[in-house]
C-alpha cells in the first residue's frame, strides 16, 4: 500500500498521511478546514516502482487522483515506459489524458550491454550468422556500439536497458 504525506505550505496547519484520494480529501478538509489551499505531496512508503513513477511525473495535489489511478491500474510495463520516457528522455506527459503505451521506448531487462548484444545476435538482428563464425563475434564491440543509442537504469533493484526513439 502506498503512503503519501500532505505537507501544508501554511506552517500553522497540520500535515497528514493518506493512502487514497478519498482519505486525502477527507483529511484535508477535516484537519485544517477549507482555508488551507496548497499542500506539498510527499511519497513516504510503497513499491519502488510507484515511487519512481511519483518522482518522474512530478506529483502534486493537482494530479494526485490521476497518480492513484495509474499506480493501481497500470501494469509494470506501462509504469516503466512512463518512468523512463518522462524521467530519463524528457518526454512530456499529461497523466489525465495521455497513455504510456503511446511512448516509443524500447526497454530490455538485462544487466549489461553485452547481454543485450548477445540477445540481438541470437535474435538475428545482425543477419544469419553461421555457427562456425559465432565464436568470432566481438560482443564487447557490439555492446560499445549499442551504448551510443541505449542507456541503462536501475528501477526497484532491476536493471533495464532502454532506447528512446
Amino acid at each position: 500500500m502506498t503512503t503519501l504525506f500532505a505537507q501544508p505550505y501554511d506552517f500553522t496547519a497540520n500535515g497528514f498521511y493518506f493512502h487514497n484520494l478519498d482519505e486525502y480529501v477527507t483529511k484535508s478538509f477535516n484537519l485544517n478546514g477549507p482555508l488551507i489551499e496548497e499542500y506539498e505531496i510527499q511519497f513516504i512508503e510503497g513499491e519502488g516502482i510507484d515511487y519512481k513513477l511519483f518522482e518522474a511525473l512530478n506529483i502534486t495535489q493537482c494530479n494526485i487522483e490521476a497518480y492513484f489511478n495509474a499506480a493501481l491500474n497500470w501494469d509494470e510495463g506501462q509504469k516503466l515506459k512512463a518512468i523512463i520516457a518522462v524521467g530519463e528522455c524528457a518526454y512530456k506527459f499529461d497523466l489525465s489524458s495521455d497513455n504510456p503505451d503511446d511512448f516509443d521506448v524500447d526497454i530490455y531487462q538485462f544487466d549489461t550491454m553485452r547481454e543485450l548484444a548477445e540477445q540481438f545476435v541470437e535474435d538475428g538482428l545482425y543477419g544469419t550468422i553461421p555457427q562456425s563464425l559465432k565464436y568470432y563475434i566481438d560482443y564487447d564491440a557490439i555492446a560499445r556500439d549499442l551504448s551510443m543509442d541505449y542507456s541503462e537504469i536501475t528501477i526497484d533493484g532491476t536493471r533495464y536497458i532502454y532506447r528512446c526513439a
